[in-house]
């Protein structure tokens, strides 16, 4: 597949997390506006989903890929935009040299409290280098990481991980929780239109 077959688009703000949690608040109207789709178009999960919303379980759509040759388990509608990440990296982001050396995808637990349904769970989130992109505000041991002491004049000063690499994955319709009150700094998910991935 081409590269120039790749299109660019925004995450779905109804999907963006701090829509429907505020202040670790689940709204229930929002948040099941943004399960039912993800149900919808990715599976059913734990607890959650009918036999009419999607005839399988997320995991059923899970397939093994590669990110710059790290292997990982992701759902079968995403890989192609994660595939379209990883070229434009490639091109746009090479003179960094970051180059990852853990990554975790899908995961059959669900990961968040309080009623809230992580992505990881539908494998259309990605964590990159959880030792060296720490999530700040999250349950311990996160906040005594080195990278979320001190004061930092932006976020992305808390990660090792480079500025154009949140950028580029945005370009292709994912959504960074470093921009989220949690800093999860390692996290992308998908929340773009799974038919806009290719033009």
């Amino acid at each position: 597949r081409k590269h120039g077959q790749c299109a660019n688009q925004k995450p779905q703000s109804f999907l963006v997390r701090s829509t429907f949690v505020v202040k670790n608040h689940v709204l229930p109207g929002p948040h099941a506006r943004a399960l039912n789709y993800r149900i919808k178009q990715y599976g059913r999960v734990e607890d959650h989903g009918t036999s009419a919303q999607n005839a399988h379980l997320a995991s059923h759509y899970i397939r093994p890929t590669t990110f710059f040759g790290l292997p990982i388990q992701m759902h079968e509608r995403v890989i192609p935009a994660l595939a379209c990440v990883e070229a434009d990296l490639k091109k746009s982001c090479g003179q960094h040299g970051y180059k990852p050396q853990a990554i975790g995808g899908h995961r059959d637990h669900n990961s968040y409290r309080g009623g809230e349904v992580t992505n990881h769970l539908f494998g259309i989130a990605i964590d990159i280098d959880p030792e060296r992109n720490p999530c700040c505000r999250c349950v311990e041991p996160w906040p005594d990481h080195p990278a979320c002491q001190g004061d930092k004049k932006t976020i992305y000063e808390r990660m090792a991980m480079p500025r154009c690499w949140v950028e580029t994955f945005e370009r292709h319709g994912f959504h960074w929780l470093g921009h989220d009150r949690l800093q999860d700094t390692m996290h992308f998910e998908f929340l773009g239109k799974p038919e806009k991935i290719l033009k």
